[in-house]
């Protein structure tokens, strides 16, 4: 299975937020799921057992294909990691399961000025963090400040702060919030906010996991119990929590590398939920007793990354990729090259729509297309044309070469567990080799280091998008950069590029939401007009559950929409056991409060390295 995210990424996602941005919708079928379970042995749990029936408890346990990265909502990017992140912590703001609209989290309400350069949010007075103490707006304008003026706290969000002038809480109940130009995501921060009593005691956040005390303090729905790297992360309900506690008793996060093995617990009841399904999988699961397959429109993108040449904000060029990737026709050459159908077809198997532009479709607002004349659609003999017309020429051998003389051999980073990325990658060796353009996929378990570094040609890439674009957008910019080669940026893939970066600037400053769009959508069209994000596919959300162990669990949106991954904590915390006789009641568009709660542990089996800043061990990097 494949999500800031946010959010994206946060990367987006990433925050993939954001994606991870874990992130990152679901794009890479295959490794994972979410288990509800004290089923597997693990130190906890020695002795296998149902996922349901854990000491007389009710457990929900989901199988996931993502490691954290970090337990800091200061760090994480990935989506497993910031999905679990909204379940510890309120943010201001959070978004209606129905339709995604802004509705109120740690905040009641939120007002800006004439000018709208000063804003003002209410702070509930019915949040309370799980030691017992009063969560206030001191709390929230300690968090944001600490990103402002700390660079380790804002590794992962500070895209969200970067434009803010002064934070203040004047009272319990007030926070106050000014800006130095206006702001368009002043009601989609997708920041969680955390207790200013406990994170103070912090040194450097740079190196702060969260991961050494438990229960962790927080004030959302579930409460963290216990975390092994790479191994499982438990939750429990919080029971003070002001929209109602979950109604499991626990719930469980559990990693596997392998997709197979997580179906195969699945149907043996091991655990209650798996997500990221192949099209094999969710053929094989539809047909069993007490198993449900969701198949909906995801929140996610999956494309195939161009190095642009990376580069730190001090100007400085570092890493190793090829030089005619540099040349913005062999760039669109490569688009030209890729059939975008016969992968829907033959790899999603119709689980996802052709890649267009950079939001997904389920984002109508900002979702775009290129115009008849732009489109760069599957033409070979127009890619070799553009290739010849770059100086990229066949020799001899009818093999391109690169202005060394040397043929042209990309690299492409692959994420090992993700079958996708090998499927693709398939087509793309025998694609590119018609147009004499040789390929080497890299798959590795950790594809972190040499992204970081800037050692690929090209690389599987994906985010889980949130309703609110700008963190997906933000990744794109000059200042995502890394300070310098030593260190580690907010960027993607290093793109740097003017134009994008003044449109970045018009959209973060235009409140109205029509011509926001526009622009937004001129930066998804400057994207795809430089071809370094080459989107081939919008894959769908492709999950199960055992419904002898969840009784009903909310989907986002609602009509037609995801479990796993949401931007909100709604599936997890509306799910009710089987065998109860609550029900969770539809969700309320004004208040976007859903009845039925999912408590639990969140475990994530498995063996590997858990601090890894942006780690893109799947292809769902972020939220």
């Amino acid at each position: 299975m494949n999500t800031q995210d946010q959010h994206a990424r946060r990367r987006p996602r990433p925050r993939l937020r954001n994606g991870t941005r874990l992130p990152r919708l679901i794009a890479a079928a295959g490794a994972a799921a979410l288990t509800l379970t004290a089923g597997l042995a693990t130190p906890l749990n020695p002795a296998p057992q149902q996922a349901q029936a854990k000491e007389g408890k009710k457990v929900l346990t989901v199988a996931v294909a993502q490691s954290v990265d970090s337990l800091s909502p200061f760090l994480a990017s990935r989506l497993v990691s910031t999905s679990i992140h909204r379940l510890m912590y309120e943010y201001l703001t959070n978004y209606d399961p129905a339709d995604n609209h802004a509705i109120p989290g740690l905040a009641t309400k939120w007002e800006p000025s004439a000018d709208k350069l000063t804003w003002t949010y209410t702070i509930r007075s019915n949040s309370k963090w799980s030691d017992g103490q009063q969560a206030t707006a001191e709390d929230a304008a300690w968090t944001f400040n600490k990103m402002m003026t700390d660079e380790g706290a804002a590794t992962a969000n500070g895209s969200f702060v970067a434009n803010f002038k002064k934070v203040t809480a004047p009272s319990a109940t007030k926070l106050v919030i000014e800006l130095k130009k206006p702001q368009a995501t002043m009601a989609a921060l997708d920041v969680p906010i955390v207790p200013k009593h406990v994170w103070e005691k912090v040194g450097d956040f740079s190196k702060f996991n969260n991961d050494k005390n438990f229960p962790i303090v927080g004030n959302g729905p579930f409460i963290l119990t216990d975390y092994k790297a790479d191994s499982y992360v438990r939750l429990k309900p919080n029971n003070s929590f002001w929209r109602g506690a979950p109604k499991f008793d626990e719930l469980v996060f559990k990693y596997y590398k392998d997709g197979d093995a997580a179906v195969a617990a699945l149907q043996k009841g091991e655990v209650s939920f798996v997500s990221g399904l192949t099209p094999a999988q969710s053929a094989a699961l539809k047909s069993q007793q007490n198993i449900k397959v969701n198949d909906a429109p995801g929140r996610r993108f999956y494309a195939l990354a161009t190095n642009p040449g990376a580069q730190a904000k001090d100007g400085k060029h570092f890493g190793d990729g090829a030089e005619s990737l540099l040349d913005q026709k062999v760039r669109q050459a490569l688009f030209m090259a890729i059939d975008r159908g016969t992968l829907i077809d033959k790899v999603f198997q119709g689980h996802a729509v052709e890649g267009e532009g950079y939001i997904p479709p389920r984002f109508s607002t900002y979702f775009w297309k290129p115009s008849a004349s732009q489109q760069l659609s599957y033409d070979p003999a127009k890619a070799a044309q553009l290739l010849d017309q770059a100086g990229y020429k066949k020799n001899g051998d009818g093999k391109r070469v690169e202005k060394n003389g040397k043929p042209i051999n990309y690299r492409i980073l692959c994420h090992a567990t993700d079958p996708n990325d090998k499927a693709v990658g398939q087509y793309l060796k025998e694609w590119f080799g018609k147009l004499g353009i040789g390929v080497t996929l890299n798959c590795l378990d950790n594809v972190t280091d040499p992204w970081l570094a800037g050692k690929y040609d090209l690389a599987f890439d994906g985010w889980s998008v949130n309703p609110d674009p700008d963190f997906v957008l933000s990744i794109h910019t000059c200042a995502a950069l890394p300070a310098t080669a030593k260190d580690t940026g907010a960027t993607d893939n290093f793109i740097c590029d003017k134009k994008y970066d003044e449109l970045y600037d018009q959209q973060l400053a235009e409140y109205d939401t029509a011509k926001r769009a526009d622009i937004v959508k001129q930066m998804e069209s400057r994207l795809y007009d430089t071809g370094y994000m080459n989107v081939m596919a919008y894959p769908n959300a492709v999950e199960a559950y055992r419904t002898d162990q969840i009784k009903s669990i909310e989907t986002m949106p609602k009509a037609a929409g995801n479990i796993y991954g949401q931007d909100g904590y709604w599936s997890w915390w509306s799910a009710v056991p089987a065998g109860s006789s609550g029900e969770s009641s539809d969700s309320s568009s004004s208040t976007g409060v859903i009845i039925g709660i999912v408590a639990g542990v969140v475990v994530l089996a498995g063996v590997g390295v858990f601090f890894a800043m942006r780690r893109r061990s799947t292809a769902e990097d972020r939220e």
